[in-house]
């Protein structure tokens, strides 16, 4: 049996669904098929700043359109189409779309996002 015959195939629903966190996801592949990974689409619109919270899953944030200032454990960074970040579990996080346009970056987690995993630190 070829790897292509015993490959796993899954639909993911990537509808665009508001968020408590205060921004726009879109998942890409998040499915119990792929454990090992999940990517999603971020969209903050201008002037908004995400709610401070924590994954338990290492995260990578690409951006792909857009400016924004993200937040690491108090740490702030400018970021750019092209600028990645990773960040690793458990760091408190926001990130704020401090440009004209909506703020549209890939969320890469490993291993993949589940909702449980994530921790509002605003309350």
């Amino acid at each position: 049996m070829s790897k292509i015959e015993t490959a796993k195939t899954f639909h993911t629903n990537d509808q665009e669904f508001w968020t408590d966190e205060r921004c726009y996801i879109s998942e890409v592949v998040n499915n119990n098929a792929c454990p090992d990974v999940s990517l999603a689409l971020g969209r903050v619109e201008p002037g908004v700043t995400t709610q401070l919270h924590a994954i338990g899953v290492e995260e990578i944030y690409t951006v792909k359109h857009g400016a924004g200032q993200i937040e690491i454990d108090g740490s702030c960074m400018d970021l750019g189409p092209g600028d990645s970040v990773c960040i690793a579990p458990d760091q408190a996080q926001r990130i704020t779309n401090t440009g004209e346009a909506d703020l549209l970056f890939y969320l890469l987690c490993r291993p993949r996002f589940e909702p449980q995993t994530y921790k509002n630190l605003e309350h």
